[in-house]
């Protein structure tokens, strides 16, 4: 338990810090004073003044905030603080100011990955055949457990993805595998089949199998400065296209609300990810950074989302939009979020005490 609340501490503080910091930084190049940087809400637990700004560590770490100079539209200020106002600055100033903090979420994972993948290198699959299935097309052509696939139609084979890849493109076609058995090279021919399967959101879809499984052997890929960045680019592409699948399928009603977790879930997997090495828990930290930017990304009143809507309507219809309708949105916000919240807490508890 105590692993577990440290690590939600540490990873929720670096997640926090990067988004704000976000605000930040671009706030100050474009002139806007910060009156409060803030990690957590309610007391504060550690505090310093420099200049107009207050940098505090609050009590409750379960969000930040950076309050700049005029962030409330209606907000009184002295008319030497307006240089300083955000409300006073372009909005395409503010539009950026706001979008900062889910894209530094964004570069945070970028630079985690890269680093991960400079350190440790590129983690594969090896093309080992694990359990060959006694119904499929591998079984009847000869392929056998612990051979070592090489080559697929004569082209290198590094990879099982890359195995999975030939496979799945062969449209049913035949496919010879030279395969490394017992330090012999023997080239094995086989046709693919249609199978239907599930695909990770429990959906049923049909693809071209010849019937084997990994036996689950890794190797790691040496990866230089540019690959590694190139990597990561990659990876977090992969997962910013599989979270807003999911949103989707959560919308549609594909993925069961009840897999969404709250606090004491991300709690949990960061102290599991924590017993396990530094590596997984940067790497989950990444994971998680990419999942805040997009939720913060999403057009929802009091997240970063809502307000970057309601600037991007400012700037096409050249005025900010009626009050009475952002309050009236803001409110509705915080009333989903409020839901959203509540969920969660009971997809936790009912996960901890009745599965």
């Amino acid at each position: 338990m105590g692993t577990n609340i440290f690590a939600f501490i540490i990873v929720l503080g670096i997640l926090i810090f990067f988004h704000e910091l976000g605000h930040f930084i671009i706030a100050r190049l474009f002139g806007v004073g910060v009156e409060k940087f803030s990690l957590g809400f309610g007391p504060k637990l550690i505090y310093k003044k420099i200049g107009i700004t207050e940098y505090c560590i609050s009590a409750i770490p379960l969000g930040g905030f950076v309050k700049m100079v005029g962030e409330e539209p209606n907000t009184k200020i002295d008319p030497e603080q307006i240089p300083f106002s955000f409300t006073h600055k372009h909005v395409l100033k503010r539009i950026l100011i706001v979008a900062a903090g889910p894209l530094f979420n964004l570069l945070l994972a970028v630079v985690i990955f890269f680093f991960l993948f400079l350190i440790y290198g590129n983690f594969v699959l090896k093309p080992v055949i694990g359990e060959v299935l006694d119904t499929g097309p591998a079984k009847s052509s000869g392929l056998k457990s612990k051979d070592l696939v090489v080559a697929v139609n004569g082209s290198d084979i590094k990879t099982w993805n890359e195995m999975v890849d030939y496979i799945t493109i062969s449209k049913g076609q035949p496919l010879v595998f030279s395969v490394i058995r017992d330090e012999s090279l023997l080239e094995i021919k086989i046709k693919p089949e249609l199978k239907s399967s599930k695909n990770i959101f429990g959906e049923d879809i049909n693809r071209y199998i010849i019937g084997v499984k990994s036996s689950g052997a890794v190797k790691s890929i040496k990866l230089g400065l540019v690959d590694s960045f190139k990597e990561s680019l990659v990876q977090s592409y992969k997962i910013i296209e599989l979270t807003f699948k999911t949103i989707i399928k959560l919308i549609q009603g594909t993925v069961s609300t009840k897999t969404l977790g709250g606090p004491i879930m991300i709690a949990e997997m960061a102290g599991q990810q924590a017993r396990e090495g530094i590596p997984n828990l940067t790497f989950f930290i990444a994971l998680l950074s990419i999942h805040l930017a997009i939720m913060n990304f999403l057009p929802i009143p009091v997240l970063d989302g809502g307000h970057l809507l309601f600037f991007t309507i400012e700037a096409i219809i050249g005025r900010p939009v009626n009050k009475k309708m952002q309050e009236i949105a803001q409110q509705g916000g915080i009333f989903l979020l409020i839901l959203l919240m509540v969920w969660v807490f009971y997809n936790d508890i009912e996960r901890i005490f009745f599965s």
